[in-house]
């Protein structure tokens, strides 16, 4: 039973959840088009860069679920404030690292404390309003979160055009304190002390697991496939993860539900939420580079142009209800699914002299397949769940979808990577340069600038280029195959408009309280 407050501060309480997530929502997205400038500042090779976006992202998935167990047993409220403290530190150990392992380091803490601010943002909601409320609060919570990505792009670009690039770790900082001030102040403390306990051993065989398995497709490109240390850590993930599983269905209380997979909206749409992740931070990994070391555009511009996706994506968030209620959840992923395959297709005929007017096309077109599907997908999932099951649910989801997202940027990158050095042209030069101008197109760019070498700069643009259209067309067609699976595998009318299914979200919430 939920106890509701009354207290007129709901708001703004509401408006200090905001803030969290406003700050979680940009950051996802500000050190992609950070990333070319502190590769150039810290020599750092794709790979490294690879680690700098999924330190962050690996450490988000594994710990979100035990991070919210943690908010049950022990006050949501100080968990929260706790999330956004160690956010604020890894922000400042980021701001201050003179070194990529440093950056590494930092957004791995700034992933711990991502993780447990997510889970818990919204789980405090059914306390502070009322259902009638509810809908609208949780509304302006999500549209936080999703405010945050288009915001990221070009508060990082400004940051980069005045400031040197650690001002992209110091922008997190007021926003946190904010937060963690209007946490203390306004919201109540609230628990769970029935839920399960957190399991220590299963954290740390998925934190491992992934880790492994990120690590493995990163180094890959460099060492080869068929590296000893490669195979030892994709073999050494597939153990832990598969221990994972088996130790989670053995458990009473398992804190990774995977009995929920058995229900097949929910699985189909899971499926197919994680590929558009995967897809979705695969592409915003490798198309800052293009901008800013192809095109030449700087930080600011480059965050300027990557708005036509998010106002696709906009589009969609209104488009999506309508067509859900027309034609149905599975027409609307499969048909969200196929135009995300039509922009990766289109997206893979980029070249060096496109021009920016084609990339925008494809860019919009992204967005609007991104929009169409995941909104569509995501409420499908958490429908075909029970009534009692919807709160284990939704966190099951959002894991996995980070899990696509950090398995996107190590294998998309590494598939870049990879055609990148077989394309590039590096002859005539001496063997140290020829290695470092193989490590990524910014580092290319410099070797070429201090060579005086136009040829090198020119071969670097297209080598970048043939590897983005490579990526392009892998996104293409594994968008297709989720598009034929939806339309094969999804229920085809919604559990949600189902009789005696209203609002399971909520209510799953609500069993949590």
């Amino acid at each position: 039973m939920v106890t509701v407050t009354t207290d007129t501060r709901r708001w703004w309480a509401l408006g200090a959840l905001v803030a969290s997530m406003l700050t979680l929502g940009f950051d996802m997205t500000i050190l992609n088009v950070a990333l070319p400038t502190m590769a150039a500042d810290l020599g750092a090779t794709t790979g490294q860069q690879q680690w700098m976006a999924d330190a962050y992202v690996v450490v988000f998935a594994a710990l979100m679920l035990p991070a919210g167990l943690l908010g049950d047993r022990f006050g949501r409220r100080r968990m929260l404030i706790t999330g956004l403290g160690v956010f604020l530190a890894g922000s400042l150990l980021g701001a201050l690292a003179g070194d990529v392992n440093a950056v590494i380091a930092a957004r791995a803490v700034m992933g711990v404390g991502a993780a447990l601010v997510t889970p818990l943002s919204l789980s405090v909601l059914p306390t502070l309003f009322g259902p009638e409320e509810r809908t609208k609060a949780v509304g302006i919570a999500s549209a936080a979160s999703a405010l945050g990505l288009p915001l990221g792009p070009i508060i990082g670009g400004w940051l980069l055009n005045h400031f040197w690039w650690g001002s992209v770790f110091l922008i997190n900082v007021p926003m946190a304190a904010i937060g963690i001030a209007a946490c203390l102040f306004l919201l109540p403390e609230t628990k769970d002390p029935a839920s399960p306990e957190v399991d220590t051993v299963s954290t740390a065989l998925a934190a491992t697991g992934l880790g492994a398995l990120v690590y493995g497709i990163i180094e890959a490109p460099t060492r080869g496939w068929g590296d000893p240390l490669v195979l030892g850590m994709l073999g050494a993930a597939v153990l832990l993860i598969a221990a994972l599983v088996v130790r989670e269905r053995r458990v009473e209380r398992p804190m990774l539900d995977m009995t929920l997979l058995a229900h097949r909206g929910f699985l189909f749409n899971t499926v197919a939420a994680t590929l558009v992740t995967f897809i979705l931070t695969g592409l915003l990994f490798v198309l800052p580079p293009y901008l800013q070391a192809v095109l030449g555009h700087d930080a600011l511009g480059t965050g300027v142009r990557l708005l036509p996706m998010m106002g696709g994506l906009l589009v969609a968030s209104r488009l999506a209800p309508q067509v859900v209620a027309r034609f149905g959840a599975r027409a609307a992923v499969s048909a969200g699914l196929v135009v995300l395959a039509f922009a990766g297709f289109l997206g893979s005929r980029t070249t060096v002299d496109s021009g920016y007017g084609f990339v925008a096309l494809w860019l919009t077109i992204t967005g609007l397949g991104f929009g169409l599907s995941l909104i569509p997908a995501m409420n499908g999932g958490l429908s075909a769940l029970p009534r009692d099951r919807a709160g284990s649910g939704s966190g099951l989801l959002m894991t996995l979808r980070q899990v696509g997202g950090a398995i996107g940027i190590a294998l998309l990158g590494s598939l870049l990577a990879g055609a990148f050095r077989d394309r590039l042209d590096v002859t005539g030069l001496p063997a140290g340069a020829a290695d470092t101008a193989g490590e990524s197109v910014v580092a290319a760019h410099l070797v070429a600038e201090r060579a005086g070498s136009a040829q090198l700069a020119a071969s670097a643009n297209a080598a970048y280029v043939h590897g983005m259209g490579i990526v392009l067309l892998v996104c293409g067609i594994a968008a297709l195959v989720s598009a034929l699976l939806a339309a094969a595998f999804l229920p085809g009318t919604p559990d949600a408009e189902q009789p005696g299914a209203p609002d399971m979200a909520a209510e799953g919430a609500d069993a949590r309280q």
